[in-house]
């Protein structure tokens, strides 16, 4: 990996600007240009290093419940189910595991009861009905950051 896609890294890890230009800020902070900066996002996001650019937020504190779902999922149903879970806003990470529940979820709701009803609805539109919910008892934070 080059030196300036490092730097990109890093520079979008760390205290994300609220400016009117954040992209332009972060592209002074890492020693390029906005367009420079930009279009090495761009290929990073499609060579799968960056998934995702966006907020972390303590949802509990702005008084959101949320749980972490695991499914269980025969592979033939595999990419339908991850369609309709990744449709629901409240859906913040899915992946895969190597387990007999293999498809692990988060989910963010405005309530436990609103959560559950849209799993619900999962479960109806996938024919799915193995899903447990096990819902935020003791939060810990971890804050991951990767210095490269």
């Amino acid at each position: 990996m080059e030196e300036a896609d490092r730097k990109i890294l890093n520079a979008l890890q760390r205290e994300f600007p609220l400016a009117i230009e954040p992209f332009r800020v972060l592209a002074a902070r890492a020693g390029t240009d906005e367009d420079d900066f930009l279009e090495r996002v761009r290929s990073l996001k499609e060579q799968g290093i960056i998934r995702r650019i966006g907020a972390v937020f303590d949802g509990a504190g702005a008084g959101f419940a949320s749980t972490l779902c695991a499914a269980k999922i025969s592979i033939e149903r595999l990419e339908q189910f991850t369609e309709v879970v990744n449709s629901y806003r409240g859906v913040t990470h899915n992946y895969l595991r190597d387990h007999e529940y293999n498809v692990w979820f988060t989910f963010i709701g405005s309530t436990r009861e609103a959560i559950e009803e849209s799993l619900s609805d999962i479960s109806k539109q996938t024919g799915v009905t193995d899903i447990v919910s096990m819902p935020v008892k003791r939060r810990f934070k971890v804050d991951t950051r990767f210095n490269l």
